[in-house]
């Protein structure tokens, strides 16, 4: 992965991180050319204890709570719902999303332990 792929990565999670949640969506959509989903705090009827679901008939991410809404692990794994989702036929596995969403994590660690400015501001 390049330098600038890791920057990206890290600059994402670290908009998550500070509440700049939609912020961030608009990023990750720019940068993997789909549309930006929506957000909502809320879980749909029968999605049982998660901590977010991605429903592709509506484009939207839900979170169970606001604290949920700036754990970049949700917020990440989500969007890769989102992303994969194609003609409303879902074709992401957990598995996918989740290393998705850890591959995010760890080039902000990365960032951050060896003192890279990730923001932009």
């Amino acid at each position: 992965m390049s330098a600038d792929e890791e920057l990206f990565k890290a600059r994402i999670v670290e908009l998550i991180l500070k509440k700049k949640v939609d912020e961030a969506l608009v990023a990750l959509s720019q940068h993997y050319r789909v549309s930006v989903p929506a957000l909502r705090v809320g879980m749909p009827k029968r999605s049982g204890n998660k901590a977010g679901c991605y429903v592709s008939g509506t484009k939207m991410i839900h979170v169970a709570s606001m604290e949920r809404l700036y754990d970049p692990f949700v917020i990440l794994h989500e969007f890769y719902h989102h992303l994969r989702t194609h003609g409303g036929k879902h074709r992401g596995t957990e598995k996918h999303a989740n290393k998705f969403a850890q591959e995010y994590i760890t080039a902000y660690q990365n960032a951050s332990r060896y003192h890279f400015r990730v923001s932009f501001e």
